[in-house]
């Protein structure tokens, strides 16, 4: 089981892509390539946020007692300021003078968030999990990604068990939109 992924490794795999996407719409040679870079950072912000709100933020508040539900609220916090700029973000024309902004400005609480997890969370919670455990749960956060919505829901709600019912009923139509809209072709695995 040497070869597979930790819960910490899974989720920060996961911010280095989103981060790249990133990098890509801003190095994007046009506004067609730019629209299609913000789909697939869209794409793939959205699918990480849900999947660490049903998987990784549970299993921190069952092994952490009232420390993981502490750390879980504040990560709730982080996370609804990134999916409100992610939700203007996603369908806002990329020439517009207020697109590169905003995208900054989601990056930089987006970082902010991912410090909050590599020096809080995941240490604590990698402590309390066996390595076997830790890969469980990075399985599950990589399966769960495959169901949830690809597109920024930031009035749906974000705890268990409203989250896991709004997510079903929000992925199918996501999807769906998903085939009409312009994405990178090396990218959306």
């Amino acid at each position: 089981m040497a070869d597979k992924k930790t819960i910490s490794k899974a989720v920060g795999s996961d911010h280095k892509t989103i981060d790249s996407y990133a990098d890509k719409i801003k190095s994007a040679g046009s506004s067609q390539e730019k629209t299609a870079w913000r789909n697939q950072f869209t794409w793939a912000l959205a699918r990480h946020a849900i999947s660490e709100e049903l998987t990784l933020y549970p299993s921190m508040e069952k092994h952490m007692g009232q420390e993981g539900l502490d750390l879980t609220n504040v990560d709730r916090e982080q996370h609804q300021a990134v999916k409100d700029d992610l939700y203007e973000l996603q369908d806002m024309p990329v020439d517009k003078p207020e697109f590169m902004p905003l995208l900054d400005r989601l990056l930089e609480d987006l970082h902010h968030h991912i410090e909050h997890e590599a020096n809080e969370d995941m240490p604590r919670l990698e402590k309390l999990l066996s390595r076997e455990e830790s890969t469980q749960l990075a399985d599950q956060f990589e399966k769960i990604k495959m169901i949830t919505p690809t597109r920024s829901h930031p009035s749906a709600p974000n705890r268990p068990y409203f989250e896991n019912f709004a997510a079903m009923l929000a992925a199918p139509i996501d999807k769906f939109s998903d085939l009409l809209r312009s994405f990178p072709a090396e990218a959306q695995t």
